[in-house]
């Protein structure tokens, strides 16, 4: 039987380390990739990163597997077993641009289940975690239960790309729910956005394509707290697949998609 709390205190130490690495690397000149595009970057510091964390896994834990953002661990084609979830720097434009508003997120999945997620937000030295059935923490701080709240009052993650003509979804959509909510934000980073619905900052997060990577640690939190985690249609999650993605506090999932969404029927 897997020692969660063992799992937990190794991958904490791994993840202050990355981070450590990555704050030195800030004086240095970077070498950037694009990847898919040419506002999806990739770093050389993105992929030391991933791979330190790849090297110390397979030591540690031979047994366990790795589905990384860059690539660089073997094709992982179901989530049988233990699987790591890793995603070495989410919010690589932020980290090239700005040196901050960038994280590194881990999810650890058994056999399908979140167990174990660390979000770290490298300059704000910032720590969320949590192991299933333990609570959510912010370094030493626990977090409370999330509570309902509504569409006015609300501050909805939502990037412009949504509200404007795109190939995904008719933007007439969700502009509604922009003008109608408290406030919109995009923060540029995926697991930061979610971090921020488990610490209250934020009330919902909604995106028409997310990597497990970028919400695997994420999702964990917010279920812990009570909150809910679908896909725009309101289906389960594919954890190996690109999806639309749609997080939130209580009460709000529900608003959103009868009254914006249409129950998934747009």
């Amino acid at each position: 039987m897997t020692n969660w709390r063992e799992v937990d205190a190794i991958a904490k130490e791994w993840i202050k380390e990355a981070g450590e690495r990555i704050k030195q690397s800030f004086s240095k000149e970077l070498l950037i990739e694009t990847k898919s595009n040419k506002n999806d970057l990739v770093t050389e510091i993105d992929k030391a990163t991933e791979d330190f964390l790849i090297k110390n896994i397979n030591q540690t834990f031979p047994n366990h597997r790795i589905l990384g953002e860059e690539g660089l661990s073997e094709a992982v084609e179901d989530l049988k077993g233990v699987v790591w979830i890793i995603d070495p720097i989410d919010g690589t434009m932020n980290f090239v641009h700005m040196q901050r508003d960038f994280a590194i997120s881990i999810g650890i999945y058994e056999d399908g289940v979140g167990k174990i997620g660390l979000i770290y937000d490298v300059v704000a030295d910032e720590l969320y975690h949590v192991i299933k059935g333990n609570g959510v923490y912010m370094n030493d701080i626990p977090l409370a239960p999330l509570k309902e709240t509504s569409v006015e009052k609300g501050i909805i993650g939502l990037n412009s790309t949504w509200v404007t003509e795109n190939k995904r979804i008719d933007p007439t959509i969700l502009a509604p729910l922009a003008r109608d909510a408290r406030g919109t934000r995009s923060f540029g980073s995926a697991c930061l956005e979610l971090a921020y619905i488990a610490s209250g900052r934020m009330d919902a997060y909604i995106t028409l394509r997310l990597s497990p990577w970028d919400y695997a640690a994420g999702k964990i939190m917010i279920e812990e707290l009570g909150g809910m985690v679908t896909s725009l249609r309101n289906e389960k999650l594919n954890m190996l697949t690109q999806n639309s993605f749609f997080a939130s506090k209580p009460g709000l999932h529900q608003e959103i998609l009868e009254k914006y969404l249409n129950n998934g029927k747009w």
